[in-house]
């Protein structure tokens, strides 16, 4: 099963994916993990983006469709994939249909988190992540990891005035992406602000999984 994933930042898209990958073993792309692995390597493609994603705006769509045409054709993701982040404008979603095409890999389904706005806005600004482990958590953890002991810190891109762009950048590039996906019949829609495992169980049933 090949899926998009799509909802604003910080609507719990990675929650999801988590979700899917250890229940049904699929393979998960998250743009936004390959580009801060390209930020933090200091690879040519992560240099050139960095001041995209420090700004919280979007990558151009020539260096993210590079990235992604790699990664779709890599062996372990032969049982199917979740892109998280991949494609977020329509030109990158035309350019996904043609990947897939060509791989003889169609496109199952449109998977939308909703989430209002201004709750993603709490949600990210209190989020705090460990330097050591990778563990994502909120402001009430404190300074110290729960799970390592390692360092939490707050990511650049997580303070307000950052986020509140994103989310005015998400309306205006990436949401049209819906009618898109709806009108080719593969939109699902799913309430995101509620319990996790609530949404999970929604996510299957509508995905008939």
């Amino acid at each position: 099963m090949n899926i998009v994933l799509l909802g604003a930042p910080g609507a719990g898209k990675g929650t999801q994916a988590a979700k899917l990958v250890e229940r049904f073993g699929l393979c998960h792309i998250s743009t936004g993990d390959i580009l801060r692995a390209a930020v933090r390597d200091q690879t040519e493609l992560g240099k050139k983006a960095k001041g995209y994603m420090d700004a919280g705006d979007l990558v151009p769509d020539d260096l993210i469709i590079d990235l992604m045409k790699e990664r779709i054709q890599q062996p372990d993701t032969e049982a199917g994939v979740i892109l998280d982040g991949f494609p977020r404008t329509t030109t990158q979603a035309v350019a996904l249909d043609t990947m897939l095409a060509s791989l003889d890999r169609p496109l199952n389904a449109a998977l939308l988190i909703d989430v209002d706005p201004e709750v993603i806005v709490k949600r990210l600004t209190s989020r705090r992540m460990c330097k050591a482990c990778g563990y994502i958590g909120t402001a009430e953890d404190g300074a110290v990891c729960p799970k390592c002991g390692g360092e939490m810190y707050q990511r650049d891109d997580d303070n307000e005035t950052t986020v509140r762009n994103r989310l005015d950048v998400y309306a205006t590039s990436t949401a049209p992406l819906t009618d898109y996906y709806r009108g080719k019949d593969l939109l699902v829609t799913i309430d995101g602000d509620r319990d996790s495992e609530v949404v999970f169980e929604d996510v299957k049933k509508k995905l008939n999984l």
